[in-house]
């Protein structure tokens, strides 16, 4: 059952009760809206470059250097369209058991990450700034790690879907919501 759903241009954010009798697992899920517009213009590209390449192989005057910039032009582009492509990310909350993280490609593939309840420390929300960008992330700090663990990895959903999980997070692992990039409260951009 979803209770609470938050869309933008690139993702949806959809909010759901367990459906076991107890209703105590909560999912959070984050869904890429797709952009069929750029595959197909991709899948016509590699065509167009692909019959160009097998009309200038039953030519006359083969040119060697053309020949092979079509046909790396043409491979690049198979491969970028036969890529991984994630259609869905979810966390699946289990109070008294731990988290599981799902990743779900559009292949098909489901790619699952459970982690006990009592390895996590504490939820955290972070800030990501690069030379290009800047963007929030969910991560978990773990026990006896060195590193994060990414929540939302491959889609970057905006800090308006994160905060409801982060929350969810931070009263399943019985954590106080106090660990923020630069406060002891969190961002209140909403």
């Amino acid at each position: 059952m979803a209770e609470k759903t938050i869309a933008n241009s690139r993702c949806i954010y959809i909010h759901e009760t367990g459906k076991w009798p107890s209703h105590t697992v909560d999912i959070h899920h984050i869904v890429y809206q797709k952009k069929r517009r750029w595959h197909i213009l991709a899948c016509f590209s590699a065509l167009v470059l692909l019959l160009n390449t097998f009309y200038l192989l039953l030519g006359q005057d083969i040119q060697v250097s053309i020949l092979l910039l079509y046909l790396i032009i043409g491979v690049v582009l198979i491969r970028l369209l036969r890529q991984r492509v994630v259609e869905k990310e979810s966390v699946v909350i289990i109070p008294g058991f731990g988290v599981q993280i799902e990743t779900l490609y559009k292949s098909g593939t489901a790619i699952r990450h459970f982690l006990p309840i009592d390895k996590i420390l504490k939820p955290i929300l972070n800030e990501c700034v690069t030379p290009v960008t800047c963007y929030w992330s969910l991560a978990l700090l773990l026990r006896e790690e060195g590193e994060l663990k990414l929540i939302f990895k491959e889609l970057r959903p905006p800090l308006k879907m994160l905060l409801p999980v982060w929350k969810a997070l931070c009263a399943a692992t019985d954590s106080s919501g106090d660990l923020a990039v630069s406060s002891n409260s969190p961002p209140n951009f909403l």
